[in-house]
């Protein structure tokens, strides 16, 4: 019954639905959701066998439960989805991290996908929270070009896994992040011998990013 009983109590508890038909509807939406995640990850072209795995078992986890949105932070459900939207420029071969404070690395913008919500709609409500701007989906296009998967260890072992936006900027303008969440930022050249601390995958995404945009120049 692919795990039925658990996703009910959670539903119930979680909607409060006083009949059966408000969590039927409930569950039918959160099953449309993940069915509309797991699309989007077959489209992502692994840049490596560590992507080709992440991949393979992220669709095995749509595949087995629709329980994938965080519903209360830090860790529940025990393993949710992210929405990273990563401001770029492509004229500079460059990228832009903010210093986030409570990691204390430095970070894409980006958040927790809500229940039901699509990770773009995600990506563009971070980039206006995060960023205050309206984000343009034209450097790599508006879909995920990237997905890990990633053990974070405080305040509770839980695990994300991300998708990976991208969104066109300038180096030459100066942007404002929201201060409550970052303690500045700072705009990086892809450059594999000067990369800050960061997420565990950064240094594989800034060669991807790389990649896509060399092939971008191809005759």
């Amino acid at each position: 019954m692919r795990d039925v009983l658990r996703r009910r109590t959670t539903v119930s508890n979680l909607c409060r639905a006083p009949t059966y038909v408000g969590v039927g509807q409930y569950l039918r939406r959160m099953q449309s959701a993940t069915a509309v995640v797991a699309d989007l990850v077959r489209q992502i072209d692994p840049v490596d066998e560590l992507e080709r795995q992440h991949i393979t078992d992220t669709l095995a986890w749509l595949a087995d439960t629709d329980d994938i949105f965080r519903r209360v932070a830090p860790a529940i459900p025990p393993r949710h989805l992210v929405s990273y939207v990563v401001l770029v420029d492509p004229d500079e071969y460059s990228v832009f991290l903010g210093r986030h404070r409570k990691a204390g690395l430095w970070l894409p913008m980006g958040g927790h996908v809500e229940p039901a919500e699509h990770p773009l709609v995600t990506a563009r409500r971070e980039a206006a929270e995060e960023l205050g701007i309206t984000a343009e989906f034209t450097a790599t296009g508006d879909r995920p070009m990237f997905l890990t998967s990633t053990t974070v260890a405080r305040p509770l072992p839980h695990e994300d896994t991300s998708l990976w936006y991208t969104i066109r900027g300038s180096r030459h303008h100066a942007y404002q992040l929201d201060p409550a969440e970052f303690d500045g930022g700072a705009w990086w050249d892809l450059d594999p011998h000067a990369i800050p601390d960061s997420d565990p995958h950064i240094a594989r995404f800034f060669g991807k990013l790389r990649t896509a945009w060399s092939d971008q120049l191809q005759p």
